[in-house]
């Protein structure tokens, strides 16, 4: 299931990136990783605050183990990346205007038009193979 916001702050972001390179991280483990660099000051609090509206979000959810709480994705990065590339493909499909559209693609170099080749075929296996046929 799809976070409820997609839009994410610039902490929000690094928290994330934290979060899927520790697997399950406690908060005061985010709050080390984050202080590692020298020239940072972050509280704590603002740390589990970050990690709770990630969990209002639908980024994160909640996990009470033994006497810690531990934070895990509920989205990979990989999906994460699909979900943005969506927004914005939506945000840029929902400006209505064909002229634009059509000047956008008319301006695609050689390598642009291969990687959208190589985005049709593999939607196309996709689909044939959620229809239960061979791609």
């Amino acid at each position: 299931m799809p976070p409820k916001s997609l839009s994410l702050g610039w902490l929000e972001a690094e928290i994330m990136e934290l979060v899927w390179q520790l697997g399950s991280p406690t908060a005061r483990q985010v709050h080390e990783q984050i202080l590692r660099d020298p020239d940072r000051e972050l509280a704590y609090t603002s740390v589990t605050t970050v990690l709770q509206r990630l969990v209002q979000k639908g980024w994160l959810r909640c996990d009470k183990r033994e006497r810690s709480f531990r934070w895990q994705a509920t989205v990979s990065r990989q999906e994460a990346q699909a979900l943005k590339a969506y927004e914005h493909l939506q945000k840029f499909l929902s400006l209505g205007n064909p002229d634009v559209v059509t000047a956008f693609a008319d301006h695609l170099d050689a390598a642009s038009v291969e990687q959208l080749s190589a985005i049709a075929a593999r939607l196309q296996a996709l689909r044939k193979q959620q229809a239960g046929e061979e791609p």
